[in-house]
């Protein structure tokens, strides 16, 4: 028995309807979406799109770090996306806790000190938000005709509020 019986077991059942065999890995609906973690966002579903149509980013308050950038450029010049979704969430975790806040609630669940592990909490989701869109809308490998706009995701509406 292992501890991943029934994830694979429904993995059996995903395969017997397997349809991108072959499929050729660009972003068919030429998008790429950085966006945080969180289990609550279903980045594909949330704007319309199926597998095989957008690349996705995910990270802990859904910044654009140095990796998403790097995943955005060959995004761009290898896998045909056209348009860049920036999208932190309401009620993050990441935007909603201080690093103390984090460092002592890992801590108690770990039993050990976790204050040396960074965190990187979200002081201002707006500005932070702003900060990231023009990271990737200077960055010197993304050309100006990529599109990218920066957007607040609705956790209890499902909704995307676009800011940038």
């Amino acid at each position: 028995m292992s501890d991943f019986d029934d994830l694979i077991a429904a993995n059996r059942t995903f395969a017997e309807h397997f349809e991108l065999s072959g499929f050729d890995g660009v972003a068919h609906a030429g998008v790429a979406i950085v966006t945080c973690m969180d289990s609550r966002i279903d980045p594909l579903r949330m704007v319309g799109l199926r597998a095989g149509d957008a690349k996705i980013f995910r990270n802990p308050g859904g910044r654009v770090t140095p990796q998403a950038l790097e995943a955005l450029v060959l995004a761009v010049h290898l896998l045909g996306v056209e348009r860049i979704l920036v999208i932190p969430h309401t009620r993050c975790a990441m935007a909603s806790s201080t690093e103390a806040e984090l460092h002592d609630k890992v801590s108690a669940s770990a039993g050990l000190d976790a204050s040396w592990q960074p965190f990187h909490v979200v002081e201002d989701q707006v500005s932070s938000l702003e900060e990231d869109v023009h990271k990737v809308r200077s960055h010197p490998l993304i050309p100006d005709t990529v599109r990218v706009g920066g957007f607040l995701y609705d956790v209890d509406t499902g909704l995307l509020d676009q800011l940038y």
